[in-house]
């Protein structure tokens, strides 16, 4: 087991540059199974998820070249169908969520796949019925196999069709996509979700020949096409990194500059946090974060309490509720915290309530934060990672805390946090990673 052991209470300071997306890299790498020409993929992370992901694609045949530090040459000419049978594809796909992204580009392309019950965070019910649905809408037929815990399907004849989608799930949407570019005619898909990174995908798919128009909208019209080519693709920032180190640098106090962050991409991030009174200057394209001894949440205009809740983008994103709720843990004033999405994931708050915050846990999606203003600092104290999102909140209030905490599970952090320990540690933070 891995586990960060954190000397809080020290201020940090320095520029740091985000990691490439998590979220959009286990889209963009599923995709380069859609050709068998070669696709180069720029500022890629190197982090478990992706990681892993990166081995399944080569397990399944496709060829990886590893170029520098950040960027690789995948080409999927000579995929092997057989290793989907295998034991090894199953342990591998069980274990990681994101493989579920490989069904609509086999599918696409090979006309069957099977996957096993993905994995990932237990953060509550993540439903697959968007990717399902959207698969059998373009003619997919779909059998579950309880003894094996497998999905098998068969896509011999994808037609374009119409679909309103039931929710504007970002993996739904990309897994669906990637199936239409190679099916026969339009298909039109409603409620899409229009994240950057989804944007990404397709205008990536559209570089190698795809004809996807309403990039950016709920709406996606698609034409399809008899064969796709290979493209170079560089992957955004990660805007949950971003978030993160906003989070950090307020609680801890500290003077931080985050680098070539695309503020463009953000939306409502820095919004946000400056609702929590963290001063954020943008310049250029960097975020520069002061030192604030104290920072005040606002209220509403009529005076009631402010309220922070996630949304499909353009709204609040998901993975910075636990985030957002750390950091007021030490702001003046009161915040309610509404994560709307999923019901296990203000669960670790117990954890924060034992190093001393004030945090009343309404329900499993809501949370009522009553910021200390600094008065009384966080206790460190050993506790253990939930999941990727909650291991982050937990290191961000060690960083704060006066004494010494151990973070147990510390794998779950590695999954989305590329070198975190390494990186933060240039800026001044006394962290040890113990295996």
């Amino acid at each position: 087991m891995l586990s960060f052991k954190i000397q809080g209470g020290h201020r940090l300071k320095g520029e740091i540059i985000p990691q490439g997306a998590k979220n959009e890299a286990l889209q963009i790498l599923c995709a380069v199974l859609l050709t068998a020409e070669p696709i180069i993929i720029h500022n890629v992370p190197d982090i478990r998820d992706v990681n892993k992901l990166i081995e399944l694609l080569a397990s399944m045949g496709v060829k990886v070249e590893k170029l520098n530090t950040s960027s690789y040459r995948f080409q999927a000419n000579n995929i092997d169908l057989e290793y989907l049978e295998s034991p090894a594809y199953k342990e591998k796909a069980a274990a990681l969520r994101g493989s579920i992204m490989v069904l609509g580009p086999l599918l696409a392309r090979f006309g069957k796949s099977k996957i096993p019950k993905p994995g990932g965070d237990k953060i509550g019910r993540r439903r697959l019925d968007t990717h399902f649905l959207g698969f059998e809408k373009l003619g997919a037929k779909f059998t579950y196999d309880s003894h094996d815990s497998f999905y098998h399907i068969d896509a011999s004849n994808l037609k374009g069709t119409y679909m309103l989608l039931d929710e504007a799930s970002v993996t739904g949407t990309a897994n669906v996509v990637m199936a239409a570019v190679l099916a026969k005619g339009k298909t039109t898909i409603y409620n899409a979700a229009c994240e950057p990174y989804l944007q990404q995908l397709c205008k990536m798919l559209n570089r190698m020949g795809a004809k996807i128009e309403g990039i950016g909208s709920n709406l996606l019209t698609i034409e399809g096409v008899e064969i796709l080519k290979g493209t170079e693709h560089t992957m955004l920032p990660d805007m949950i990194e971003i978030g993160s180190f906003i989070g950090m640098a307020a609680m801890t106090q500290s003077e931080i500059t985050i680098k070539n962050a695309r503020v463009d991409q953000l939306g409502l991030i820095p919004e946000v946090f400056r609702k929590l009174g963290i001063n954020l200057e943008i310049k250029g394209d960097d975020i520069f974060i002061p030192a604030q001894e104290h920072y005040e949440i606002e209220t509403f205009i009529d005076g009631s309490i402010m309220t922070v809740a996630d949304a499909p983008w353009p709204g609040f994103t998901p993975d910075l509720i636990s985030i957002v709720l750390v950091t007021a843990t030490q702001a003046k004033g009161t915040v309610l915290i509404h994560q709307k999405m999923f019901e296990s994931r203000l669960f670790f708050v117990d954890k924060l309530m034992e190093m001393g915050a004030q945090i009343i846990l309404c329900d499993p999606h809501r949370a009522t934060v009553i910021g200390l203003n600094r008065s009384v600092p966080l206790r460190g104290m050993r506790m253990t990672s939930p999941d990727i999102r909650a291991g982050v909140s937990m290191l961000i209030a060690a960083l704060s805390a006066t004494g010494t905490s151990i973070i147990d599970n510390a794998e779950q952090i590695d999954r989305g946090y590329q070198h975190i320990d390494t990186r933060l540690q240039k800026l001044g933070a006394v962290i040890e990673r113990m295996e």
